[in-house]
């Protein structure tokens, strides 16, 4: 049964060093899609950018290798993969030959899309600093607003809102306060979120309160930035909208979720915290 009290996410777990694709664990997208809202056609386009840090094989003579991985999970795709499982799944290809990394790019490409339930996009990259520069997210920062703040969870959709009588702005709004938690463990999940949009101006204030307001709100990375778009669109009714969340790894993984009125996807900018 695929909830996540049946994953392997807060046990204590063996570590496999060999390769079993059957570790991986889907968890459909549409009950906490059902809960928000969500129906199809979706409202959004988007994708989870996952960054893999500890992936590693052996080639076919023996000799490790070890490179970086970027996946792409389509918003689209039925399901997301709990994330000890990803690790348990990448961790089972540490004593593996391989004889070619694009027969490892084949494995990985099916298992993972199988998994998903839609087409996963693979990047694997040497693990050189100079490929890997970190940058900010571009936009302006709302954390230095002074305000006073005490609601720590549920989410406050009602702290969002735009003023129609103002002129219409696009802009690009960030803040380094996401934080959420496991919806098992309790472990904190600690993020960084870029919302740009196009339509009547927002009240920064009140959406700094509410992106506080996730605090000690128990949801997977993809499932609150699906509840940002949506309560962002609900209550402020902007014409064109984008929910990007950079979270912090854990576990060798980051899962970076994005949501957009529009079709473009975005790039992996790596932040100074990941």
């Amino acid at each position: 049964m695929s909830t996540p009290e049946h994953s392997p996410l807060g046990k204590t777990t063996v570590y496999a060093d060999r390769y079993d694709p059957a570790l991986l664990f889907p968890i459909p997208r549409s009950g906490k899609r059902d809960e928000i809202g969500v129906t199809q056609p979706l409202p959004f386009h988007g994708v989870d950018v996952w960054n893999a840090y500890e992936l590693s094989w052996l080639d076919a003579r023996g000799k490790p290798v070890v490179a970086l991985a970027e996946f792409r999970v389509p918003a689209e795709s039925p399901n997301i993969i709990e994330s000890k499982s990803f690790k348990l799944y990448l961790n089972g290809f540490s004593q593996e030959r391989m004889d070619s990394t694009d027969a490892l790019l084949a494995v990985l490409l099916r298992d993972l899309s199988a998994a998903a339930g839609a087409p996963v996009q693979v990047l694997l990259a040497e693990p050189r600093a100079k490929g890997h520069a970190t940058t900010d997210l571009v936009g302006e920062s709302v954390d230095g607003l002074d305000v006073e703040i005490g609601d720590y969870g549920p989410p406050r959709a009602d702290y969002l809102s735009a003023d129609a009588t103002q002129p219409v702005v696009e802009e690009t709004l960030v803040s380094d306060l996401l934080r959420s938690n496991c919806p098992v463990t309790g472990q904190p999940d600690w993020g960084s979120v870029q919302i740009h949009y196009r339509g009547a101006p927002m009240d920064r204030a009140g959406l700094l309160r509410y992106l506080v307001s996730f605090r000690n709100h128990n949801e997977f990375h993809e499932q609150c930035v699906e509840r940002i778009f949506v309560d962002v669109m609900a209550r402020c009714h902007p014409e064109q909208l984008s929910v990007y969340a950079r979270y912090t790894r854990r576990g060798g993984l980051d899962i970076n979720p994005y949501r957009s009125t529009g079709t473009e996807m975005p790039g992996n900018p790596r932040g100074a915290r990941q």
